[in-house]
């Protein structure tokens, strides 16, 4: 007998068209559910050897994954699909904090904002105060051009003051870890809540997916903070300036997360914009000037309420500490263009015109955004991280630390957002030949940081460095002497002259000046005696590259040279 064909009321899986889950769907909450793997082992492996329970735990967290992608692939209705993408974001935060259960010694940035809570409480000064004794043993320094380290707290307060409550949870830093694994959690959960029914379980996937986002939050990152307090602020931004509560609590969010970390003062001025844009094509310039100006003054009271305390206690220290990433002049380092002067030349002395190009980058985006909102508005989130590829400090972390706001943004401001969206249109952009002149602006824009970046990228090292003179004790070594001649025409000052040896990407301590000047004048040469700072430098396997940095910050230069101990070795 011929089975009869499908209705039109139903599709092949016997459920009606209008409930049976897109494939699209079934797949992202399968990819989401997947993620979950990544890591998961670690944690397991850790826990089994002496934490029963959470390794019980995990191994029923595989299980949950395991059901939820066979279900994910059979279920026929759209609401069954709907909750178990909340399976996959309910394991995924049991893993969360079995992973924090596991490993909350966080890093340098959570030792530094559990030090800063405890002064807090205390009733002490928090910025400006040099707390050198927490570092080593494990936990980071960062160097800076001046041949020293920064032992101070260079964030704004909201950090330290969500810490500062739950300091007698443990010892260390798991206050501080745990404040910014249950910041990404929350804000995992409020993306997922936010979004779309379909799209739900790509917030789980971003946000607690991958083994990547959940190891900062482990880590004490302030900027997960931050991230969280930026989510409800960016699903759904171009429906901003409307009015209404929800302008109010996505601007109070905007001041908040201002006052957590510095990365949304980049984002805040895209989305401003942006709102500006959109409501003046909506209600004139008028009334978009005037609900742009309620976010900013919602945005602004929030950030200073936060800060209030410190600005009243220590103004100075205070100012100079939320500033610090922009002005204590920290080492190179970063996978951006940086790395042409680090690892592909000897160096330069045109350093200081990375942060131009930098700063001329982010400018010229700014003002590409303002001119082409309707087809720039899309990647309000995403630009502002561009301009960090041509700094000095080009780390990654200041573009994946926020890309679950990328994610909210593609699913909530989608381009057929800004189709009425207000573009600046001079003259000259809106003739017979448009096209051209659109073109010729973006490059005109974008010219002056592509010079920057080159001039610094070209720019030789002013120090020509020669070693003179090893000596190894017990398969170490145990000192350098080089030579070192400045071909610039500037002194070299004290601070600027000191050494640090490196392998692989990374940076070492700084090593000892035993002998030497403290200035060598421009065109003039100097002889250095090198002790490492631990008394020994451990010598790698034989073949692997080891370099002499010398690092200056007025101005601002590097100079490299191979280290060639064979030829030079003292008895």
């Amino acid at each position: 007998m011929t089975r009869p064909s499908p209705t039109s009321g139903q599709d092949l899986t016997g459920a009606a068209p209008d409930e049976a889950p897109a494939q699209w769907h079934r797949v992202l909450t399968l990819l989401a559910d997947i993620s979950l793997f990544i890591g998961t082992r670690a944690v397991w492996t850790q826990a089994a050897s002496h934490h029963l329970v959470v390794a019980t735990v995990v191994s029923l967290c595989y299980a949950s994954i395991l059901a939820t992608g066979v279900l994910t692939l059979v279920v026929r209705r759209r609401r069954t699909l709907a909750r178990l993408d909340g399976c996959v974001l309910v394991t995924a935060v049991t893993l969360g904090l079995c992973a924090y259960a596991m490993n909350h010694g966080g890093s340098d940035e959570a030792v530094l904002t559990t030090r800063a809570a405890h002064e807090f409480l205390a009733g002490h000064q928090v910025y400006g105060r040099p707390w050198p004794w927490l570092f080593g043993h494990g936990v980071a320094l960062t160097p800076t051009m001046t041949g020293g380290y920064d032992y101070t707290y260079g964030y704004p307060p909201l950090p330290l003051m969500l810490t500062a409550p739950l300091l007698w949870i443990g010892h260390g830093a798991a206050a501080a870890t745990l404040v910014s694994t249950l910041a990404l959690i929350v804000g995992a959960i409020v993306m997922w809540r936010l979004l779309p029914v379909p799209w739900r379980s790509a917030a789980t996937l971003v946000c607690l997916g991958l083994g990547l986002l959940p190891v900062y939050g482990r880590l004490g990152y302030p900027a997960i903070v931050a991230l969280a307090l930026l989510v409800p602020v960016v699903v759904g931004w171009p429906r901003m300036g409307g009015g209404g509560r929800g302008d109010w609590v996505r601007a109070a969010c905007l001041g908040a997360a201002c006052a957590a970390q510095q990365l949304p003062w980049f984002l805040a001025p895209f989305l401003l914009a942006g709102i500006y844009a959109l409501r003046r094509g909506e209600l004139g310039p008028r009334a978009a000037a005037a609900a742009v100006g309620r976010i900013v003054g919602v945005a602004a009271t929030t950030w200073l309420l936060i800060n209030a305390y410190f600005i009243v206690s220590e103004p100075r220290a205070w100012l100079s500490g939320i500033a610090l990433p922009l002005t204590q002049n920290a080492d190179l380092h970063g996978q951006g263009l940086i790395g042409i002067s680090l690892y592909l030349t000897n160096g330069s002395g045109r350093l200081a015109w990375y942060s131009h190009a930098s700063l001329l980058l982010a400018a010229a985006l700014l003002a590409l955004f303002v001119l082409f909102v309707r087809r720039l508005g899309p990647a309000a989130t995403v630009l502002p991280w561009c301009a960090f590829f041509l700094a000095t400090r080009s780390q990654d972390g200041y573009y994946l630390l926020m890309t679950p706001l990328w994610l909210a943004a593609a699913v909530t401001a989608p381009p057929q957002s800004f189709t009425t969206a207000w573009q600046p249109r001079p003259a000259f952009l809106r003739g017979p030949h448009r096209r051209g002149a659109r073109m010729a602006t973006a490059l005109l824009l974008l010219a002056p940081s592509l010079a920057a970046v080159t001039l610094a990228a070209t720019g030789s090292p002013p120090l020509r460095m020669q070693v003179l003179g090893a000596r190894r004790t017990s398969g170490a070594l145990a000192e350098l002497t080089v030579r070192a001649a400045n071909l610039g025409d500037s002194a070299l000052r004290p601070h600027f002259t000191l050494f640090t040896l490196t392998t692989g990407q990374g940076m070492g301590r700084y090593w000892f000046i035993a002998s030497g000047p403290t200035t060598i004048p421009a065109h003039s040469s100097a002889r250095y005696e090198l002790l490492p700072p631990s008394g020994r430098f451990a010598l790698p396997r034989a073949g692997v590259r080891i370099r002499i940095r010398a690092f200056s910050a007025s101005p601002t230069t590097l100079s490299s040279a191979d280290v060639h101990l064979q030829a030079v070795e003292k008895s």
